[in-house]
């Protein structure tokens, strides 16, 4: 296994990088690495490499549909062409991952380009947690000329919102930080939330950031429209055939290094929103209801549906 492989996943599971569109842009360029780099004498050495690759990745974070969808995108590719050769093989690879990651920037140039027409002059925009994709689309809508507020969560325990703060005061966007269980405070404020993804299901029910499906109540309540902007490969096909998205459970030391021995703490990473609590999902397809995940998908992306 190359050394590329073992570094990446170690930075996924210590979260050194973050954010689902990093994570999978890693692990893509990670195994590309792998490819150039090979040892493999045949197809079928090569194969286990990449499937060791894909075992290594898989465990390093629980809840990243989005760089799994990646990792079977690259395995396909090598596994279905009609090449022997290890170099060719090699470069099937390279080439594929090169195009995953050039689509997926052209699909997040469209989703933030659908996303920000609904922004208008004056709104007040609600965020949690980080979201390149998120960053786009207000950063778009910026670009348009509309004036707008921006109000972001601290997002705790690992401060995300830190993130999304300084790039939103970079592009010279109004900002308001305020402490996650401020959120109820300010709702009655703004004019629509917007959050990123982290997994979608299979029932369009949405894993993001710990504390997001309690926003998504709050907007509720307040009547706000609460939009989840994802790419569509954030869909996790195993959850139609009954799996559960797994939450990821972190370190205890995260949200209390010195806490008392014999205190339990507990840090779930994410959290699920209902259906029935997003307005819509901004993707490279539209502005789609939720619950039409599955239908979306299998038109755009079938190739998902046969892992």
């Amino acid at each position: 296994m190359s050394e590329s492989i073992r570094v990446t996943a170690e930075k996924i599971r210590k979260l050194q990088v973050q954010g689902a569109r990093n994570v999978a842009i890693a692990a893509v360029k990670a195994i590309q690495t792998q490819a150039q780099q090979t040892k493999a004498k045949t197809k079928t050495q090569f194969m286990v490499e990449l499937k060791e690759a894909q075992t290594i990745f898989y465990a390093a974070r629980e809840t990243e549909p989005l760089m799994r969808n990646a990792v079977r995108w690259l395995i396909t590719q090598a596994q279905t062409a009609e090449i022997e050769k290890v170099d060719v093989l090699s470069q099937t690879v390279v080439s594929s991952a090169n195009q995953f990651l050039t689509d997926l920037e052209a699909s997040r140039e469209h989703t933030a380009e659908i996303g920000a027409k609904r922004i208008r002059d004056g709104s007040v925009v609600f965020t949690h947690c980080h979201s390149s994709t998120v960053t786009r689309l207000l950063a778009k809508a910026k670009a348009d000329g509309k004036n707008f507020r921006v109000i972001c969560t601290e997002t705790r325990p690992a401060f995300q919102g830190r993130i999304t703060a300084k790039e939103l005061v970079d592009l010279g966007i109004e900002t308001t930080f305020i402490v996650d269980s401020a959120a109820r405070t300010f709702m009655g404020d703004v004019d629509m939330v917007i959050v990123g993804a982290d997994a979608i299901t299979s029932e369009g029910n949405v894993v993001n950031k710990i504390g997001s499906s309690g926003i998504a109540m709050l907007a509720h309540e307040a009547r706000v429209p609460f939009y989840v902007v994802s790419e569509l490969l954030k869909f996790d096909p195993e959850t139609l055939m009954g799996e559960c998205e797994k939450i990821e459970q972190r370190s205890p030391s995260e949200v209390w290094s010195e806490a008392p021995p014999k205190l339990t703490v507990r840090n779930p990473a994410f959290d699920v929103t209902p259906n029935r609590y997003i307005h819509g999902l901004v993707c490279e397809e539209g502005i789609i209801a939720p619950q039409s995940i599955v239908e979306v998908m299998r038109l755009r992306y079938p190739w998902v549906f046969k892992q």
